[in-house]
């Protein structure tokens, strides 16, 4: 199978190019946008910015994919409070620009929408563990431009007769995660506090929230089973079916400190509206595919703890 990832310099993109070419034997592309680096030998590189709608059928025609991946985003909720214009550019207008250059073309290869389980958003007591069903309530500006790429995707699918499928992936983690994300931010404090670089003191926002962690590791692999088993016009839930509250992921991180650390709240990491709970019931995704996650939360926490020391210890 040849399968193009659309925006693949990021961290999700890495472990996906890893895993289709190294585990699956696929033959990949990848797009990036000019600026960023992708340097994985053994894969066809192309530069590509979806908010130029003109470049991206000529690149679908040069590269002749089987499936496509869309994993170009603007992924981060507090970027998205900050910079909304932006998020709603790319998460809807981007993902419009690549659905239209794939029906203009003269087949039709299936695509994998890559959305979040941010956009259930605002959930009732009574629907934890969420279903694919579920209504959506956004409680961001990232969240409701997923959950507009999701609908945009079911209209294009049916209307069009489109092979097009979508994920709701739920918080994943893992080793090069950029430290604008919980897990990798914790552990980066931690990392620079023993190395003397920072205050014994850990900067966090609000740590009674609590969701749903996967590693990186087992929600490339849930993408890759998709292509190959899932349903046009579905959307499935990828996540541990397990939510964790971010003051225990805190406390797994700090076990494993080699300092004492104070633990300091942070008025600037306090989202304006914050969704207590968010859990996945992943029955779909495992009845379609088989898929089940094989990695801990403790494993992965152990390893981008591990990878930042790495990282630190290299830049002194």
């Amino acid at each position: 199978m040849k399968v193009l990832i659309i925006g693949a310099a990021g961290f999700v993109g890495t472990y996906l190019i890893n895993h289709l070419k190294d585990d699956l034997h696929w033959t990949v592309a990848a797009t990036k946008m000019p600026q960023e680096q992708i340097n994985i030998p053994g894969i066809q590189v192309l530069d590509l910015n979806i908010l130029e709608p003109d470049t991206i059928l000529p690149l679908l025609n040069q590269v002749h994919p089987d499936a496509i991946i869309h994993l170009a985003a603007q992924s981060s909720v507090s970027v998205s409070w900050k910079n909304p214009a932006l998020t709603i550019d790319v998460n809807i207008k981007g993902t419009v620009y690549v659905l239209e250059a794939v029906r203009a073309l003269d087949y039709s290869p299936r695509v994998l929408l890559i959305g979040s389980g941010e956009e259930y958003g605002h959930i009732l007591p009574e629907e934890t563990p969420i279903r694919e069903g579920n209504a959506t309530r956004p409680g961001n500006i990232y969240a409701a431009t997923k959950a507009c790429q999701n609908m945009i995707g079911k209209i294009y699918s049916d209307a069009y007769h489109m092979d097009i499928l979508s994920v709701r992936a739920f918080n994943h983690i893992g080793p090069n995660q950029a430290p604008l994300f919980v897990v990798a931010d914790f552990c980066k404090q931690v990392a620079m506090i023993e190395a003397g670089q920072a205050e014994p003191v850990i900067h966090v926002g609000n740590l009674s929230a609590a969701r749903d962690f996967t590693d990186v590791r087992d929600v490339v692999r849930a993408y890759a089973l998709l292509l190959e088993k899932g349903t046009a016009g579905e959307t499935y839930n990828v996540g541990s079916g397990h939510a964790i509250t971010i003051d225990s992921i805190l406390k797994k991180i700090l076990e494993h400190a080699r300092v004492p650390i104070q633990v300091q709240v942070e008025p600037s990491k306090l989202r304006p509206v914050d969704v207590p709970i968010i859990e996945a019931d992943t029955s779909k995704l495992s009845g379609c595919t088989g898929w089940k996650p094989q990695i801990s939360i403790d494993q992965t926490i152990e390893e981008v703890l591990n990878y930042w020391r790495a990282a630190l210890s290299e830049t002194k």
